[in-house]
């Protein structure tokens, strides 16, 4: 096999083969208790407080289903398109690693709660490509392992191990897709696309806060080439657990130049997981991969089987909220933005507080003037999520309708924006305590005109000349004198008032 080194260029990988792709996502419900058992799900406790004889896997101890989980994983089959069963039941995956205790996992194998759904997504360009579901089911996380000494924190070079079983039984769906096929050289975006356009979907649905950096979506990337022209899958790989976009199609791009490397130079690749690095945008080798027959599936024998009432999935159907992709169709004939816009503003993260700045008050095109502009730069510049910046969408809103209202003009209304993020206290608080208000009162105006006019007597016969536009520059003059906190609109007016000239 190669090593992480050895890989071709990504357009001499995509010109010999076709890549093929299987995602599979792993979302951790927000429910107030674990899938099998009443153990709180609440992070933060200490290690191993929150267990019990379930979810320790302790003899004699019969799990019970969440009732909220599987209302969750409905709704999230709903979202997806997915059929729901009629009928479905657990069954036990086996296997023997120190973070299950049970030494098996609780999970539905060939009987999923949901099945046969897409989610269509929306690439950079504006292109609509749609990712097809194979299944969704209800599975229960194992515990965490904590592998101390060693350089990189993983198991390889450890002095020991600490073990955490708060995690044991925290409910997740599985959301897999069927084989992603036809992608092309585009095979990475869509994969952070689905991803993306799936957290968005979790989001919305409220059944998960769905924070990729937290561990609450993860996601497996499997990736096989086959050359062109074949009719016939290749060897995958799965990158396992890579917790952000930028990885997801970063883990897919490298793993399709890896592949490529081996495959052209007459090596077979193993199917195996992988561990994604994100010093480097490399993966490496973790462990050979089982098929489904080594973990021994059967039926959990503790659990009845879901049977989930018609009518029920039908209320829950009836009150699912309006989903990303509708919404941003509202959003863009509402706004009367572009596919690009609406991509730029997906890009950096700014739908929610534009969204939120609107609802309190501002008008579109303002809100989405300042997130994507002033605060955007912020942002850049902090290392921050817009979500992060110490202002709120309210307070955003109300330096909107302090423009509208002639008190600020854009120079001061981000000098106040400054002031907020600085911590300086609210918008008007800024504006009192910075002295930031527009001047627009006459005699105010009028000395700082008068000296303007008398400081370029050049530009004032040009006016009096009937140049009109000339008066640009001394209204330059007076805002440069009141440090921007004219009145511009008014400050021409009183210059063409006092050199007797008319605006038409």
């Amino acid at each position: 096999m190669t090593t992480t080194t050895d890989l071709v260029s990504y357009e001499d990988a995509l010109a010999s083969y076709d890549p093929v792709m299987g995602l599979e996502v792993h979302v951790e419900l927000g429910t107030k208790t674990k899938m099998f058992c009443g153990c709180s799900t609440e992070l933060g406790a200490e290690p191993n407080s929150q267990t019990c004889p379930t979810c320790l896997g302790l003899p004699g101890a019969l799990p019970v289903v969440n009732a909220t989980g599987v209302e969750s994983a409905i709704k999230i089959g709903l979202a997806l398109n997915c059929s729901i069963a009629e009928w479905c039941r657990f069954a036990r995956k086996n296997y023997f690693y120190p973070d299950m205790p049970k030494n098996f996992q609780t999970s539905q194998y060939d009987e999923p709660i949901a099945f046969d759904g897409y989610l269509d997504v929306l690439l950079e360009d504006g292109e609509t490509f749609r990712v097809e579901i194979e299944r969704a089911h209800m599975e229960e996380d194992t515990g965490k392992s904590t592998h101390v000494g060693g350089a990189t924190g993983r198991i390889h070079g450890a002095s020991h191990s600490l073990l955490d079983y708060n995690r044991a039984g925290i409910p997740l769906i599985e959301i897999v897709t069927k084989p992603i096929v036809g992608a092309g050289e585009r095979a990475p975006e869509v994969a952070r696309a689905y991803v993306r356009e799936l957290r968005e979907v979790i989001k919305a649905l409220g059944v998960s806060d769905a924070r990729m950096e937290m561990g609450q979506m993860r996601c497996d990337v499997n990736l096989s080439l086959m050359p062109k022209d074949a009719d016939k899958f290749g060897t995958r790989s799965e990158t396992k657990n890579v917790n952000s976009l930028r990885s997801v199609e970063r883990a897919a791009r490298f793993e399709i130049q890896r592949h490529a490397a081996v495959l052209s130079s007459g090596g077979t690749i193993v199917q195996e997981t992988r561990h994604f690095h994100e010093d480097t945008g490399s993966t490496t080798s973790g462990r050979v991969k089982e098929e489904a027959e080594d973990y021994r599936y059967f039926p959990e024998p503790d659990l009845v089987p879901v049977a989930p009432a018609r009518d029920w999935v039908e209320e829950i159907r009836a009150a699912l909220p309006e989903l990303p992709l509708a919404r941003r169709s509202r959003l863009l004939a509402e706004w009367g933005i572009s596919v690009t816009d609406m991509q730029a503003i997906l890009n950096a993260g700014a739908l929610e507080p534009i969204v939120a700045t609107i609802d309190a008050g501002a008008d579109a095109a303002s809100a989405r003037k300042w997130w994507m502009g002033e605060l955007a730069r912020s942002a850049n510049e902090s290392g921050k999520a817009l979500e992060e910046l110490a202002i709120t969408p309210e307070q955003v809103a109300r330096v909107t309708r302090l423009v509208a209202a002639g008190d600020l003009n854009d120079k001061l209304a981000r000098q106040v924006i400054e002031g907020v993020l600085a911590g300086e206290g609210t918008p008007d608080e800024v504006v009192e305590k910075r002295g930031l208000k527009v001047v627009s009162d006459d005699s105010a105006l009028g000395t700082a005109v008068d000296e303007a006019i008398a400081g370029n007597p050049g530009i004032a016969d040009k006016i009096r000349g009937g140049k009109v536009a000339a008066a640009g520059a001394l209204v330059g003059a007076v805002m440069k004198a009141t440090r921007g906190q004219a009145d511009a609109a008014r400050v021409k007016e009183l210059i063409l008032e006092k050199l007797g000239v008319s605006e038409g």
